[in-house]
């Protein structure tokens, strides 16, 4: 048997994209075959997104939560921390890949934790330069502040549901960080690690700016690089 998957997907002011997002969204998981819910955490949505969610979904297994105040992080956590299944996969709406589902629950027991890096020297990055420099800076803060050896711990990201009920009750990080400070955690605990290809593609304008979330990414790093070292 196929092993069971819950996909988390935060989702802030969706409800334009929401039409097209979320069928495909379910196409793609509904391909690889496995047993499967999609958990979509609307997070402080002003414009009906929860509710136009629910409507599209149309069936059991896409349960539609709602959080008051908009915090990706949050969104996540609580996804995770309700997910009750082999895998715990961590997609966007506007970015999921039925190869990745395809290639997680391909992985040996031993492995715990699958990253789609977009910095896999075999990943197809099709982003503006901007967004590809921005990637590689952000990793290479990861290794300078973190030591971290992974490379990449935004975007795709599948976790054995044993690692999410050890590692994640004690991240504190939320917003844009979240996961890294998963990942991190995960990676100094010994967790097995695999990252793989990936194509990445935008399919629409990024939402979120760079200048913006540069510099409260830099403190939150260094942030939690202290509470990893009293940790």
């Amino acid at each position: 048997m196929q092993p069971s998957l819950t996909v988390v997907v935060p989702v802030y002011n969706e409800a334009s994209f929401l039409p097209e997002g979320l069928p495909k969204l379910i196409e793609a998981v509904e391909s690889v075959g496995s047993p499967y819910e999609i958990r979509l955490v609307e997070n402080g949505s002003t414009d009906g997104t929860a509710q136009l969610a629910r409507e599209l979904s149309g069936q059991a297994n896409v349960i539609v939560e709602s959080l008051r105040e908009p915090d990706y992080g949050a969104a996540m956590r609580l996804g995770f921390l309700q997910a009750d299944s082999d895998w715990v996969v961590n997609f966007d709406i506007d970015y999921f890949s039925a190869d990745f589902l395809a290639r997680l629950i391909d992985q040996p027991d031993s492995v715990d934790l699958v990253i789609g890096s977009k910095r896999d020297p075999r990943s197809e990055d099709r982003r503006p330069l901007i967004r590809r420099v921005a990637t590689l800076v952000f990793n290479l803060l990861l290794t300078v502040i973190l030591g971290s050896k992974v490379s990449d711990t935004h975007g795709m990201k599948g976790f054995r549901r044993k690692l999410v009920d050890d590692i994640a009750p004690q991240v504190v990080s939320t917003k844009d960080l979240f996961d890294t400070e998963l990942v991190i955690r995960a990676e100094r605990a010994g967790y097995e690690i695999v990252e793989v290809p990936v194509v990445v593609e935008e399919i629409r304008s990024a939402r979120s700016s760079l200048i913006k979330r540069a510099p409260r990414t830099v403190a939150g790093l260094i942030r939690m690089r202290r509470l990893l070292r009293s940790g």
